[in-house]
């Protein structure tokens, strides 16, 4: 029987591998990283898939195997894009037929115990839902690279509005001159690896990137999620010329005005304090924001 079919593209490889990783600087001293890894390989498999021939098929689990033994052999596990770059070249270097691999590295945030306020030297505790995560394609020839934080929760109870927007027969929101600004944060940036992974200081930008959100979601004056998304971005790539642009992702959670008048007690202007958060639906604003004259 005659096919008609073709591959057009492939990849396969390991999902979920989770890898944890005691460093121990000295008997007492250690550190924790706890991450999930997927690498996927692309290349000269196309037989497998037309003519069932299994032959460069390198199995799924000497992927698994891979990730554990690269993370044992490493020095960078705790710089999850170093990590993510030696299996990249592992897996390029090893097998000739192998011609990208595609690695999404996730990493679980443990913060060390302070015990008497002094930090404990091998004892930590999960530090909220927040994650670290990376995504690099290597080929024999390149790298790129996208690294971000995902489930980053922050708050204000002030310092937020929203007015002057545009209406139409179909609005019914009212201007809020202050306001609660929720949002769980995602954030995303392409970095420019041409001056060689090495010399990237991934770590850096990874704080940087947190800590610039952080400070401008709580000293900007939020005229909107949007404007306020756009100052965190533009800072960024001021701070980090290896940053190429940034992607923020920004629910608005909403939390809106309890009504305490059919009770007799006031919650509007200053003595609005009670608010019944919406969970069913919240508003959702993305942007990528690059530097100026480079376009998507």
């Amino acid at each position: 029987m005659t096919s008609i079919a073709q591959v057009q593209r492939q990849a396969y490889g390991k999902a979920n591998v989770r890898v944890t990783k005691a460093i121990r600087h000295s008997s007492e001293w250690n550190d924790i990283v706890e991450l999930t890894c997927q690498v996927l390989l692309e290349g000269d498999f196309d037989e497998a898939y037309t003519r069932a021939d299994n032959s460069k098929i390198v199995p799924t689990d000497t992927v698994k195997n891979t990730c554990f033994i690269v993370a044992k052999r490493s020095d960078h596990v705790q710089t999850i894009e170093r990590y993510g770059y030696d299996l990249g070249k592992h897996f390029i270097n090893r097998y000739d037929h192998v011609t990208h691999v595609h690695v999404h590295i996730v990493q679980e945030r443990w913060s060390r115990i302070h015990v008497n306020g002094e930090p404990h030297p091998h004892s930590f505790y999960r530090d909220g839902s927040e994650i670290r995560q990376t995504w690099l394609t290597v080929t024999p020839n390149s790298v790129s690279i996208k690294s971000g934080l995902d489930g980053l929760l922050v708050l204000k109870t002030t310092g937020s509005s929203f007015t002057n927007f545009h209406h139409c027969e179909n609005t019914t929101l009212q201007d809020a001159d202050d306001r609660i600004f929720s949002t769980t944060v995602k954030a995303h940036y392409n970095i420019d690896t041409s001056a060689g992974v090495e010399n990237i200081p991934f770590d850096r930008i990874f704080d940087g990137v947190r800590k610039t959100t952080l400070d401008v979601f709580a000293h900007d004056d939020s005229a909107s999620v949007q404007a306020t998304m756009y100052r965190m971005a533009n800072l960024i790539l001021k701070r980090f010329p290896e940053v190429k642009d940034v992607y923020y992702a920004l629910p608005n959670t909403h939390y809106f005005t309890a009504n305490l008048a059919p009770f007799g007690l006031p919650n509007s202007g200053e003595e609005m304090t009670i608010f019944s958060p919406i969970t069913d639906f919240s508003g959702h604003i993305t942007a990528t924001i690059g530097r100026t004259g480079n376009k998507i």
